[in-house]
């Protein structure tokens, strides 16, 4: 997941086991108008497949301003030979996986200025099941983020891929730099994070603004701090740079690769750098990185208002629905409540904590990730409204990897330093923010203002941002599967059609339904096209539809 500010796809907290499926049910249409399209800020637009139009934003064109990504020189470079040359040492670990570390520099462009030590883990192939057929090599996963461990998804999912697809490959997590056990990056400790979350999004006059500011500041020199020199190296070309020894000291000619979410801009950026080094890659939960900040944030915010509408309707047609008869009904009790909340906190089961109107926010967008969470974010609205704040505020402290005895995760400190430096900052001061306000609410009635707020942090960031808004073409690639879930709340449908439509071998595979990503998570077709493609290279056809 990637997300621009303090919001992010969250592909790897809500990872659950991809299914062992046929392939069948799929469905084909033309390009064309796709009356699925979801109702976000980037508006209904037609469905390209490879061969279609190569929509971007509204889709439109790609702005001539944001210019391609270029790839790197096919042979490498003297300085990093010894970075491709080394023989990692693969170990037992975790219950039955394999382990390893190796070295990649810090700074590419001045391999001699330090290291970096990667963390990876495999699951090797399981050749009885393969009928006799050939090993294809590796399978490298990531589950999204920027943030989550790969290593800890290859332990949670490994063994519920396809069984063909496990027998062929060796399934392999690499935590990208900064991530998980890869020098994981750390800002602040536990008190000073739930402060951090409980910062009022919502600032209704110059103290509150004053107090965002601040909350954002106090982040931001927490990771220079404690991240040192690394805080400046940290971004996806370079973790896509990482990839590419990791590969080689894999003994693959080129990678195969399956990434959700963010997942997906590393699995692009890694397409682009080096096309030549295409194998069998899926990007799934597409981002489109021709946006610049302002536009992901924004298009993110009317992402996830798609996904309340579809929560809503969902309720409103049930019987015991607890929370109204009409969508109109549903939405204003949580513009209701989210003002009550910000104005007077609630109280929460857990060592006296109360729920903030951002962490209520939080909340509801956590649970907007998945439909699985669904019945939990009817409960804990319904609580709320009766003045307990604890459903609302377990599923925020998910969102941010809050952890039973208050510590936090590694994934929103990642998230925030990948994402800073991937990007200019969406916005520099809160009079940026106010003018952008707008804009956000009409993309999002009911996210749209923190979300903005949100976007703040990356403007008090320690280091420069080292990347920019660009296309991926990857000319010359074998062909490259993006899926794209129509309405997917933290990566929009038009993103995967811009990014298919961008890429010079993209292959769009649309599945019509909700939540975020779709491969292993709900449709046989879906898994079954996917499978298809690991297992012989064959993508499936343009316009391909899954789902309703």
């Amino acid at each position: 997941m990637r997300a621009f500010g303090r919001m992010r796809p969250v592909a790897a907290a809500l990872a659950v086991g991809l299914l062992a499926v046929s392939a069948g049910g799929c469905g084909s249409d033309s390009p064309g108008p796709a009356g699925a399209a979801p109702a976000s800020a980037a508006g209904g637009v037609g469905e390209a497949g490879a061969a279609g139009a190569r929509p971007s934003r509204s889709g439109a064109a790609p702005d001539t301003a944001v210019t391609p990504l270029e790839p790197l020189p096919a042979a490498v470079p003297a300085a990093l030979a010894p970075y491709y040359a080394q023989r990692p040492t693969w170990q037992p670990c975790d219950g039955g996986y394999e382990c390893t570390t190796f070295r990649v520099p810090m700074d590419y462009d001045h391999p001699g200025d330090g290291d970096l030590t990667l963390a990876a883990a495999r699951a090797a192939a399981e050749p009885g099941d393969a009928g006799g057929a050939p090993r294809l090599g590796s399978l490298l996963l990531n589950p999204g983020g920027p943030g989550g461990s790969a290593v800890e998804y290859l332990e949670s999912v490994s063994r519920t891929y396809d069984r063909t697809v496990r027998a062929r490959y060796d399934l392999v997590g690499l935590d990208p730099r900064g991530v998980g056990r890869s020098n994981p990056v750390s800002c602040l400790n536990g008190d000073r994070m739930d402060a951090y979350t409980a910062a009022d999004l919502a600032p209704g006059d110059q103290r509150a603004v004053d107090a965002v500011v601040a909350a954002d500041r106090e982040f931001a020199e927490g990771c220079r701090r404690q991240a040192g020199a690394a805080l400046g190296h940290l971004g996806t070309v370079e973790a896509a740079r990482d990839m590419d020894v990791l590969r080689a000291l894999l003994g693959d000619e080129r990678l195969n690769f399956v990434g959700k979410s963010y997942g997906t801009f590393l699995g692009a950026t890694y397409a682009g750098l080096f096309p030549s080094r295409v194998g069998r890659v899926v990007l799934d939960g597409a981002m489109d990185p021709s946006l610049d900040a302002v536009a992901g944030n924004r298009t993110q915010a009317g992402g996830f208002e798609t996904a309340w509408t579809a929560f809503a309707e969902d309720c409103a047609g049930r019987e015991d629905c607890p929370l109204g008869r009409t969508v109109q009904q549903i939405g204003d009790r949580l513009t209701a409540l989210l003002a009550a909340v910000r104005a007077h906190p609630l109280p929460s089961t857990d060592n006296g904590r109360r729920l903030t109107g951002s962490q209520a926010t939080t909340g509801v967008v956590q649970a907007l990730y998945a439909e699985f969470l669904w019945p939990k974010l009817r409960t804990a609205l319904t609580d709320a409204g009766a003045g307990d704040g604890t459903g609302l505020l377990k599923l925020s402290d998910a969102y941010y990897g809050r952890t039973a005895d208050g510590s936090y995760a590694n994934l929103m400190f990642a998230n925030t330093a990948v994402n800073c430096l991937d990007l200019p900052a969406p916005f520099r001061s809160p009079e940026d923010v106010q003018r952008a306000l707008p804009d956000f609410e009409r993309a999002s009635p009911h996210f749209g203002r923190e979300m903005a707020w949100m976007a703040l942090t990356c403007g008090y960031w320690p280091v420069p941002a080292t990347g920019a808004a660009h296309t991926v073409r990857a000319a010359g690639a074998a062909p490259i599967v993006v899926v794209g879930t129509t309405r997917d709340p933290a990566t929009p449908y038009d993103w995967a059609r811009s990014l298919a439509g961008q890429l010079e071998s993209g292959r769009l595979l649309t599945y019509d339904g909700d939540g975020h990503t779709a491969y292993g998570r709900h449709d046989p077709c879906v898994d079954g096209a996917v499978n298809r493609y690991l297992l012989t290279g064959e993508a499936p056809e343009p316009g391909t539809r899954c789902g309703r």
